[in-house]
């Protein structure tokens, strides 16, 4: 089949590539317009799937507005059989309506579950053992369409946003061309969703990654998995911002708020029914670094605000 491809990031190149070594034919590739960054906004700043292109001599596009006539006349010129979206901004009913075989979309979870903008996130932060990639087919709402395929993933007690979203963009690719092999010999059911079982997955906001002590000691571990290596979650202490990387359960009993250390090797915090140990930690203004790293510096400061207030709470 023709397909155009609409994406952004590195999870969307994985499901390019697979199209690219599969019987399907890429016409063309949409994605973001470029932006400036690095010291002093003078850099220009690709997209990772307008890379892939440019590296792989494909067509590509970067409008401005989707709605635009030139735009919209130049996709249809293309005479596409399907159009397939991963990890790419809302589409207007213009364009996912075009196509005689319609549009669909590669999703980071199992459908109905976790809808929005951060679903592998809020998978790992609400404590799943399992998710996976859906593919189907684009609605009037977001991630609302009949569903074509779906691959699972079992989430590891270790894993984290990162582990998680590089082994699901691989299962992406891999389900998006069980999908249009599928779709090709017209050998598919779609599945309407259940909208008994939908959840949701906000995007991501300074609110949103706060952490709340005031929670249980695992949901706490699982927000510092859910966010990390981004946006990384977050907490006030002495006026200033840590991120807390990983943290562990631990046995030590202490009050919600109370923290605990020897200031050479651990750090422990009290939450609603248990302990957390921190494990990595990245100070306000400073690296990412070990629970040592941070006492090395710190320890004697933590000493002395223990001995003067003799309170040790976080606030």
């Amino acid at each position: 089949m023709k397909i155009v491809f609409f994406g952004t990031t590195d999870f969307a190149v994985v499901s390019l590539k697979a199209i690219l070594d599969s019987k399907h034919e890429v016409v063309c590739v949409v994605s973001n317009v470029d932006t400036l960054g690095g010291r002093g906004r003078k850099e220009i700043i690709q997209s990772a799937v307008s890379i892939f292109a440019v590296n792989n001599g494909l067509r590509l596009l970067k409008p401005n507005t989707l709605k635009g006539p030139k735009f919209l006349a130049k996709l249809k010129s293309f005479e596409a059989d399907i159009f397939v979206v991963v990890a790419f901004r809302m589409l207007p009913e213009i364009i996912w309506s075009m196509p005689p075989k319609g549009t669909i979309n590669v999703h980071g979870s199992l459908l109905p579950a976790y809808r929005g903008a951060a679903p592998i996130n809020w998978a790992i932060i609400k404590g799943e053992k399992t998710t996976g990639v859906s593919v189907f087919q684009l609605d009037h709402e977001i991630d609302t369409g009949k569903i074509l395929w779906q691959e699972k993933l079992d989430i590891d007690k270790n894993d984290n946003f990162g582990t998680v979203y590089d082994k699901l963009k691989h299962l992406g690719g891999k389900a998006l061309i069980m999908t249009l092999d599928k779709i090709s010999s017209n050998n598919y059911l779609p599945i309407p969703q259940d909208n008994n079982l939908v959840s949701h997955a906000p995007k991501l906001t300074r609110e949103n990654t706060q952490i709340e002590f005031s929670k249980n000691a695992k949901d706490v571990v699982n927000q510092c998995r859910g966010l990390d290596p981004y946006p990384g979650a977050w907490f006030i202490w002495d006026k200033k911002l840590i991120k807390l990387w990983k943290a562990e359960l631990c046995e030590d009993k202490l009050k919600t708020f109370h923290w605990k250390s020897d200031y050479k090797t651990f750090l422990h915090i009290g939450c609603k029914d248990n302990s957390i140990s921190i494990v990595e930690l990245q100070p306000e203004g400073k690296k990412r670094m070990s629970i040592k790293e941070y006492l090395n510096g710190m320890g004697n400061k933590l000493k002395k605000q223990n001995e003067q207030d003799g309170d040790n709470i976080i606030c």
